[in-house]
């Protein structure tokens, strides 16, 4: 008796994306390569693996992600410490500042993969998830902040997503927050029996992610808190207050959330999240605001940052929810065949019909001409060419409609085109 071969599963919350799936991906990736296009951005492609070091000094010590969900390991080429990335911005940062990308001036960039965190898997929330991430480096006023959000609102209008809501706030300068820390500090100390474990590690660490709890017993403690507001600076106020003006005279509706705070220590200044109500816990489908003090941070030069990523496994979840009708890609053609000269002359057909910019499935491994036909129809494509002997002796086709009740025809194989292309044109 044999042993039995266990199977190799995926690791969990790293998901495979079949392709009865994937066509949705396709289609959400072809749509935000043709609207950032439409803004002037640039793709740029970084390394899936980084150094542990860059996310340590961007994201911050005392954070989630650095503490408890980085994918991080030993090198033992050279021993060098290196983390599977679990955000884009800090990887694109160090990319502008290593090729030093803003001697040139601004740069506006998007990248697009996956990430990794060791979170506990559910819907909407992967071990491996995928972002698509816009940064716009080396802009200093609101309106490159409202540029990003009116983007995002035109977007959705192109994927079909209804319902979203946005927020947004500001953090203030380096100086807001450090005086707005001390008063947190204080306030918390004073109140720490009633802060959780969480927030206790985080009190004299980072303060701020505190007003991010969840914990229901915390609710009202957080509300009391002092607020970022009143130690706002002028020009921070300034600039959120001509942000606001730019997304009224554009038509962009929002509402100001003063307790919105990022779970990443780069940022200042403005911050904002597109939220629905459609993905139950998981509601935050895009983030971002302005990281004035990154690039410094990693090494580069001063310049001004802002940014947001969005989940695109949520952002499909809620095309889906909102009812968006995509169709799976199907063939123009598929091509059955019988007998030995009639195969040969299926694959000029194909590959003649391919170079004219159809789409062509040329029938393999053969069986009767029946089954073929079962599987033409089960392949989706519109029409179907039947060769035989006939057609191989006469160098024409018979052109079978596989999706409308219209006979078929015999004519030439040039003739092929320009109906098909005309069929297309008028289901449109």
């Amino acid at each position: 008796m044999t042993n039995a071969v266990m199977a190799v599963k995926a690791i969990r919350g790293m998901n495979d994306i079949l392709p009865d799936e994937s066509y949705r991906w396709a289609f959400f990736e072809q749509t935000i390569q043709r609207w950032l296009a439409a803004y002037g951005y640039r793709n740029i492609r970084t390394p899936i693996v980084e150094q542990t070091d860059l996310f340590v000094r961007s994201i911050g010590e005392v954070t989630d992600i650095v503490e408890k969900e980085m994918y991080t390991f030993v090198d033992h080429l050279n021993n060098d410490s290196l983390t599977l990335r679990p955000e884009g911005t800090a990887s694109c940062v160090r990319a502008v500042i290593e090729h030093n990308l803003l001697y040139n001036g601004p740069q506006r960039l998007y990248y697009s993969g996956p990430m990794f965190r060791h979170e506990r898997p559910q819907k909407g929330r992967y071990r491996q998830f995928h972002q698509v991430g816009v940064e716009a480096l080396g802009f200093a006023g609101p309106d490159i902040d409202a540029e990003l959000i009116v983007m995002c609102a035109r977007l959705w209008e192109k994927l079909g997503i209804s319902g979203l809501r946005l927020e947004i706030g500001t953090l203030g300068n380096a100086q807001t927050r450090a005086l707005h820390r001390t008063r947190l500090v204080k306030y918390f100390e004073q109140h720490r029996d009633m802060l959780d474990e969480d927030a206790q590690r985080r009190l004299h660490a980072n303060p701020l992610r505190i007003l991010d709890s969840k914990n229901p017993q915390m609710k009202a403690l957080i509300e009391n808190a002092p607020k970022l507001m009143d130690d706002l600076d002028e020009e921070s106020c300034v600039h959120f207050e001509t942000l606001q003006q730019i997304l009224r005279e554009q038509g962009i509706p929002f509402e100001i959330n003063l307790r919105l705070v990022r779970g990443l220590d780069y940022y200042n200044r403005t911050v904002f999240e597109w939220v629905t109500d459609k993905l139950g816990a998981q509601g935050t489908v895009c983030a971002g605001g302005r990281y004035d003090g990154l690039i410094e941070q990693v090494g580069g030069k001063p310049a001004p940052a802002c940014g947001f990523a969005m989940g695109v496994e949520r952002l499909l979840a809620l095309i889906q929810e909102c009812g968006t009708v995509i169709h799976p890609p199907a063939a123009d053609i598929y091509i059955v065949h019988q007998g030995e000269q009639a195969m040969r002359y299926a694959w000029q057909c194909a590959e003649f019909l391919r170079d004219e910019g159809l789409d062509v499935v040329l029938h393999c491994s053969g069986g009767s001409f029946k089954s073929q036909m079962k599987k033409a129809d089960a392949s989706g494509a519109r029409f179907a060419i039947i060769l035989g002997d006939d057609e191989y002796n006469a160098q024409d086709v018979t052109l079978k409609p596989l999706r409308e009740a219209v006979e078929q025809t015999r004519l030439k194989l040039n003739e092929v085109t320009e109906i098909i292309r005309q069929a297309n044109s008028n289901q449109q």
